[in-house]
């Protein structure tokens, strides 16, 4: 039997954006009530009756089949099945706090949000890499590569990762020549190209950019 599975609540904590050059970074903090839903999640013959493509860690999945996936966590928000928050920091608060600081207060925001009305000791929060809450929570573990071996944290990464690539897609419409719905504001060569011709935007991190 799952260690954890006495826990009443499974959050999981994936962050987006922590390498790129330009936008804001995203942690998303996603929570589910027992186990019923991640077990849905990750059936395949629910999958297939939804259209869902397997769960997985939202790099090894395409734009499309992270957005398919957007829409159903966000339909099973509504319907009262699981529930997720996100939160930003921007490029100029990156510059200013060092991108560390900025995770973690975008960390601690999202899981105040998701948990505001549940006691601690119900809760089992999950985070990928080098992710950790505050000591507060006292369960939590912290998985390397979380994001493909745990559901509840891949289910965090896909929600931060289409938030965040939202924004840089509103970002590609105020700055056109820089291309951010193609690279999200990661330091592509076509990227280092349009700021060596047009100069930098309020958006880039200045420390970041050599």
């Amino acid at each position: 039997m799952d260690k954890n599975a006495y826990f009443t609540y499974k959050i999981g904590i994936d962050e987006v954006g922590r390498g790129p050059i330009a936008g804001p970074v995203c942690v998303c903090s996603f929570l589910t009530k027992g186990d019923s839903f991640l077990e849905s999640c990750t059936n395949i013959e629910f999958l297939k009756k939804e259209k869902l493509p397997k769960l997985r860690d939202s790099k090894k999945l395409s734009k499309k089949q992270r957005e398919e996936w957007f829409k159903f966590l966000h339909n099973a928000k509504k319907n009262n099945l699981c529930d997720f928050s996100i939160s930003f920091v921007s490029s100029e608060n990156i510059d200013k706090f060092g991108i560390a600081k900025c995770i973690q207060k975008a960390l601690d925001e999202s899981l105040k949000k998701v948990i505001s009305q549940i006691f601690l000791e119900d809760i089992f929060i999950f985070l990928d890499g080098g992710l950790k809450a505050k000591n507060e929570y006292i369960n939590q573990q912290t998985i390397i590569k979380g994001d493909e071996l745990h559901p509840v944290i891949s289910l965090a990464s896909i929600v931060a990762k289409v938030s965040r690539d939202k924004i840089m897609e509103k970002y590609s419409k105020e700055y056109p020549e820089y291309g951010f719905e193609k690279h999200s504001g990661y330091g592509t060569k076509v990227h280092y190209e349009a700021i060596k011709n047009h100069g930098q935007t309020p958006i880039h991190r200045k420390s970041f950019i050599h």
